[in-house]
């Protein structure tokens, strides 16, 4: 009680989870009356968004925040079934940066012009309508106590090398995202195959050692940190480095021949119903302010820490490819692309293939 944010979990009845609204959590500021509750849709652990919408309702305490947290596929799905509802969304944050361009693309977004978002770098907004808030680099994981680190791959061509051992010491062994599944997985591996030569072999490499194949970030590390997984590949790094800090045995190893990063992004939706606490909101995201609280109290790596002077993010290594926003990422989403490389995955992998949502 003496947080400085009241914290009302809205827990769901099973049969109401059936209906997959996203879990939902009311956030409501320790001081002040609220007169508008702010509708967010995020793909965020809402654990780690507390502390940021913890920070923003300081200064806004008219306000309360209706937080629903979904998959990245999910909260796509979800927007589009109930964007004119009395409940949809007034903003919309998601890392699944291809989908939040398609939903631009189709005219689900409404243009923001402020001080904080003209102060974004060209590569990090996209027609003034989706904005990047954090930059966050996806590495290989390990566990630390099983996995020796002068054996650990530094390339992926040593990735693919080991995994092609006929010993099969990864066999079962490795993890990585469920592309039909996961937002961010189909992202990532379609942007391999982009930048890499060998991303082909390398799926069916995983493919061979019958990969764990799962939807979400924390379930991966999850498995690393038990050791029923000893490497997961292509997993977010502020996720690997929160299990770290709370004591998995994890280590983090970000591949040498390149290191995809990828922006979480927010936009506001053409049918946002409360637009200027929204605007409010997105202005908090994007500031020095709330880049340096994020930097300081929330796992997420902000992109803008005085970036006035910057080509690329605070931190950013020679070797990290950040994705850029704009229509290049519609590429892999147009309907004969996505499902030729989705019967390329499944023959890889060896797994069934399902009728493909996205």
């Amino acid at each position: 009680m003496r947080r400085a944010l009241v914290i009302v979990g809205l827990a769901l009845l099973p049969q109401m989870a059936a209906a997959d609204p996203g879990d939902v959590t009311l956030f409501s500021p320790a001081q002040g009356r609220p007169t508008t509750t702010l509708s967010l849709f995020g793909a965020n652990d809402t654990v780690d968004v507390e502390p940021i919408v913890a920070d923003f309702l300081r200064a806004n305490p008219d306000l309360a925040v209706r937080y629903h947290e979904f998959t990245t596929l999910k909260l796509r799905e979800h927007y589009l079934r109930g964007k004119d509802s009395e409940d949809g969304a007034d903003v919309i944050m998601s890392s699944a940066m291809d989908l939040q361009v398609q939903l631009v693309n189709d005219g689900w977004a409404q243009t923001y012009v402020s001080e904080q978002t003209r102060a974004l770098q060209t590569w990090a907004q996209w027609r003034d309508e989706l904005f990047g808030y954090s930059y966050e680099p996806a590495v290989l994981v390990y566990n630390r106590k099983l996995m020796d680190v002068k054996k650990l791959p530094r390339t992926r061509y040593e990735l693919l090398t080991l995994l092609r051992d006929p010993e099969r010491p990864l066999r079962g062994r490795i993890g990585t995202y469920d592309v039909r599944r996961s937002g961010i997985g189909y992202l990532l591996a379609s942007q391999d195959a982009r930048l890499s030569s060998i991303s082909g072999a390398l799926t069916a490499a995983l493919g061979d050692n019958q990969a764990v194949l799962l939807d979400q970030s924390r379930a991966l590390l999850d498995r690393v940190a038990r050791g029923e997984i000893v490497l997961a590949y292509n997993v977010l790094g502020a996720y690997a480095q929160k299990h770290i800090d709370a004591g998995a045995p994890i280590g983090i190893m970000p591949l040498a021949d390149y290191t995809q990063v990828l922006m979480r992004t927010v936009m506001i939706p053409r049918t946002a119903r409360r637009v200027g606490a929204a605007r409010r909101f997105v202005d908090y995201l994007l500031s020095l302010k709330g880049q340096r609280f994020m930097a300081g109290q929330s796992p997420l790596p902000p992109l803008r820490i005085d970036t006035d002077s910057r080509d690329t993010p605070a931190g950013a290594g020679a070797t990290e490819r950040a994705i850029p926003l704009g229509p290049g990422l519609l590429v892999y989403l147009d309907a004969l692309k996505r499902r030729h490389f989705l019967e390329t995955w499944d023959a890889a992998m060896q797994h069934e293939g399902l009728p493909a949502q996205r």
